[in-house]
């Protein structure tokens, strides 16, 4: 074999790592696109079980307006949120405005005795189960795909590319922040 022919099976060599660089890190960044589009869905469905609770609490007339206000603008915000940081704030405010509702709602016996209410909480649970299954499964993908993206040599292919690590989709309620701070423990 002469040099010619090595240098041209090393540079095959080299293409070919390059191509499986390039296409792993699409696969990887497709899984985060796809990853998102299932919490896209979940909140859709959150987003639509809204308004049926609203009208359903609506109709206890001594049930606190300001709650219903601010459960309203905070799915108006959320809806509108672009991007992945602001999308997890606005949705942060969501939740404890749903929080709210529910915690006002403790204080109409008739309301929590509503089948149609007690479906659309049962609805809304199992929805923000699945929000949190998706959002650990998208957390999951971006952190696969930014690790491969961050890691030599892939790194220096990824930036050649023009590759951007992807951000985590966070959403903190407040167990979040009972998690942050220690229990206080008494004798």
């Amino acid at each position: 074999m002469g040099i010619g022919t090595i240098v041209l099976i090393v540079f095959g060599v080299i293409i070919l790592w390059i191509i499986a660089v390039y296409n792993g890190l699409i696969t990887l960044r497709n899984r985060v696109k796809e990853a998102w589009s299932d919490i896209s869905v979940q909140l859709k469905r959150r987003y639509d079980l809204i308004p049926n609770l609203i009208e359903t609490v609506k109709g206890y007339s001594k049930f606190e307006k300001s709650v219903l206000t601010d459960v309203t603008k905070a799915r108006t915000e959320a809806m509108g949120a672009t991007g992945i940081e602001q999308k997890g704030q606005a949705e942060n405010m969501l939740t404890g405005a749903l929080k709210s509702l529910f915690a006002v709602s403790e204080s109409y016996p008739d309301l929590k005795a509503s089948q149609n209410f007690l479906d659309l909480q049962d609805e809304l649970s199992d929805t923000e189960n699945k929000i949190e299954a998706s959002r650990r499964f998208y957390n999951g993908q971006v952190r696969d795909f930014n690790t491969k993206l961050e890691t030599f040599p892939t790194n220096t292919i990824g930036r050649q590319l023009k590759f951007e690590s992807q951000p985590f989709f966070e959403m903190e309620g407040e167990e979040a922040e009972k998690s942050k701070t220690p229990p206080k423990v008494e004798f």
